[in-house]
């Protein structure tokens, strides 16, 4: 599903219990210097991460002072998160001019303790190519590093590398459990271009062999994913990001189902398989 660009007044753009990704939440906080926001999501951990801007964050009786040091966007610099346990209220107030801030959640029942994860903590995965068409890193704020404070939550930042090109390539999906083929994640994605005028498409394949959908992306643009194959790609001369929400179901290591008429590209992606390794 595609939810297009708008103003969604500091108000959740991917519910508690959404439909289509019930195992998500999502939102984009806008303040000024000065002004608070706080939240809480009850059934759902989550993770506050300012794209753009500085917030202070207070939450289960822990402060965290400056989180998120990017200006102009999210290629400015590198992310920082704050983990926030399942149900807590949250508050962020904005110590720069302004800030944009996206809070990410998942489905989870048990209750952990809050930390933060800052610039020189992010978990760094760059693969492909450029003869591929596959370039691109991986930020991991919420990744493999903090496997064992988090319950259900994987949260990352995509880039393409280069100008153009594809992601999400092999063809994979993680829509059932049924390990240790596969597991249950529902994802969500936020994107942005470089130019802001630059777009992309989001493709998704319900079947292998069988015709799927496909959305026009552009900044701001919300992919909810909750069954099927789905890479995504950039229009050439454009960079592309993605704030990428995961939420599992049963566990939190992910495992990709490749599509059958694709998988022998893993062996020709160079990285790839260190960059599946990460998804814990």
């Amino acid at each position: 599903m595609h939810i297009a660009p708008h103003d969604n007044r500091n108000q959740p753009i991917v519910g508690a219990d959404d439909p289509v990704v019930p195992l998500n939440y999502f939102n984009i906080v806008r303040l000024a210097r000065g002004e608070s926001f706080a939240y809480a999501v009850p059934g759902y951990e989550t993770c506050i991460v300012p794209a753009t801007g500085t917030v202070d964050v207070e939450t289960a009786g822990a402060r965290f002072a400056a989180l998120g040091n990017r200006g102009v966007d999210v290629w400015d610099g590198e992310p920082e998160g704050v983990y926030v346990p399942t149900g807590a209220e949250a508050r962020m107030t904005c110590v720069s001019d302004a800030a944009e801030v996206f809070v990410a959640g998942a489905r989870y029942d048990g209750v952990l303790e809050p930390f933060e994860v800052r610039a020189d903590q992010i978990d760094l995965v760059q693969y492909g190519s450029d003869d591929t068409k596959t370039h691109r890193k991986i930020k991991h704020i919420l990744g493999q590093k903090q496997a064992d404070r988090v319950g259900r939550l994987l949260v990352s930042e995509l880039y393409t590398v280069g100008a153009g090109g594809w992601s999400g390539f092999p063809s994979h999906k993680h829509d059932t459990d049924r390990l240790p083929l596969e597991t249950r994640h529902d994802e969500t994605y936020n994107f942005r271009f470089r130019p802001k005028h630059g777009s992309g498409l989001q493709m998704l394949q319900r079947e292998d062999g069988q015709p799927g959908d496909a959305y026009h992306i552009v900044d701001g643009s919300t992919i909810c994913i909750d069954r099927g194959y789905h890479p995504c790609a950039v229009l050439p001369g454009y960079e592309m990001y993605y704030f990428t929400i995961l939420g599992g179901l049963s566990q939190r290591p992910l495992v990709q189902y490749f599509q059958p008429s694709h998988a022998d590209q893993i062996e020709t992606i160079p990285g790839i398989k260190d960059m599946i390794a990460k998804f814990k």
